[in-house]
């Protein structure tokens, strides 16, 4: 049980840290001070302002490239939530509704692969590695350079 609660702190951290500087962060920073101070039986508004110091860090460091930070980020709500586990298993219900609602798993039987890319050799532009690539090409949008 115990290696499921971290498993369950670290997916929570690395997806609350994640989620910081993302347009969907308001109503997960609302939720998640909720959870933690209902069950630290805190005040929402402590909590929310520590979530929201995390964040402007975790900005900062990702405007700065600083990786470290943002792990030390991680690191710091990982603790906190499975110290919140340790105490309150029936909290992992809550947190995995809410992470569920906010990073909702795809395909339950997928496998999880690194993906390690070189690039090399008079490359001019942009180069995106993406996790998941459609098969629809931009003149066949509305819109697109080849619709009329």
């Amino acid at each position: 049980m115990e290696a499921e609660l971290v498993a369950l702190a670290t997916t929570g951290a690395t997806t609350l840290v994640q989620q910081m500087a993302t347009e969907g962060w308001g109503a997960l920073r609302r939720r998640m001070a909720a959870l933690l101070a209902r069950r630290r039986g805190a005040e929402e508004e402590e909590v929310g302002r520590e979530l929201d110091e995390t964040r402007a860090e975790v900005v900062n460091a990702q405007e700065n490239g600083d990786e470290l930070a943002v792990q030390d980020a991680i690191g710091q709500w990982r603790i906190e939530l499975r110290r919140l586990l340790t105490e309150d298993p029936a909290a992992a219900a809550d947190l995995r509704r809410l992470l569920d609602e906010v990073a909702p798993r795809r395909d339950q039987g997928a496998t999880v692969r690194d993906v390690h890319n070189t690039v090399s050799g008079g490359v001019n532009g942009m180069v995106v590695q993406a996790g998941i690539v459609s098969n629809v090409h931009p003149g066949n949008q509305p819109g697109g350079p080849h619709s009329r």
